[in-house]
């Protein structure tokens, strides 16, 4: 596909998991990507996995929860690959924990790495798209638990800020040509490190998470990243301020409850 042939593309966190995908994904339809990563090992893994598959990527070192490390990194990709078109915010961090063992110091690093974070890398990519005079798509990955409560509160509580803040960019910026969406996933098979403390306690912790998705799986990254090229191409240039839950069917119903619940009560 070349659906992508006119993108040049920044995707934050992508030296693994979800953002790799995106990545991959976007370039296999002809995209310029930009790898803005703060692990420099993995994301240059990931520069050499598109540049073996034929595509223009360059690796920029990035701290998102660092405005200053995001706008060096933004100005040095447009310099080699040229004006950026695609923002795709996906650079993520979580703990785990709740509000009864949180330390003030764990509430704010989540808050600065995926709200701020977020924000940092917007305020940075705007005003460029707006002298430039052609638009551009911002895609934010928020969260299911921005929209429910899954856990995770202060991750929780940052994704809920995503998903307003890609409201409010929209709105703002829709008459400069500025598209501005966000994907909610729900749980997503990745080697992240949560995970892979998850699946060291229980092995089979993705089959027992199944039986609450409607579709009986859990996502993997291509899923996600399905639904961020769609949403980054001219395919949905009439779309802006959207929140779409790439879930399985998580947040449609609970699936668990009425089988345990309602319908056993019907046979009673």
């Amino acid at each position: 596909m070349t659906r992508h042939a006119q993108t040049t593309a920044i995707v934050t966190g992508a030296g693994h998991g979800i953002g790799r995908a995106i990545a991959r994904k976007l370039a296999s339809e002809g995209a310029a990507v930009a790898v803005a990563e703060i692990n420099e090992a993995t994301g240059r893994e990931t520069v050499d996995l598109l540049r073996q598959a034929g595509a223009r990527a360059h690796f920029v070192r990035t701290d998102i929860a660092d405005a200053a490390s995001v706008q060096a990194a933004f100005d040095e990709a447009a310099e080699q690959l040229g004006p950026i078109t695609l923002l795709v915010n996906n650079a993520a961090f979580t703990a785990a924990g709740d509000l009864k063992g949180m330390t003030l110091e764990a509430w704010h690093n989540e808050v600065d790495v995926n709200l701020n974070g977020t924000y940092h890398c917007i305020r940075a990519i705007v005003p460029a798209m707006r002298q430039r005079g052609g638009g551009g798509a911002i895609v934010n990955i928020s969260s299911v638990n921005g929209l429910r409560y899954f856990g995770n509160p202060s991750y929780s509580a940052a994704k809920a800020g995503i998903t307003n803040l890609t409201l409010s960019v929209a709105s703002e910026f829709g008459r400069d040509g500025i598209r501005c969406n966000a994907v909610c996933p729900g749980s997503v098979r990745t080697e992240n490190i949560t995970w892979a403390i998850r699946q060291q306690k229980d092995p089979q912790v993705f089959q027992k998470l199944a039986r609450w998705y409607p579709l009986g799986r859990v996502a993997e990254p291509e899923d996600v990243a399905k639904a961020v090229a769609f949403l980054g191409s001219d395919e949905a240039s009439y779309i802006t301020g959207a929140v779409l839950p790439v879930d399985g069917g998580l947040t449609a119903g609970m699936n668990v409850m009425i089988d345990e619940f309602i319908l056993e009560s019907r046979n009673d």
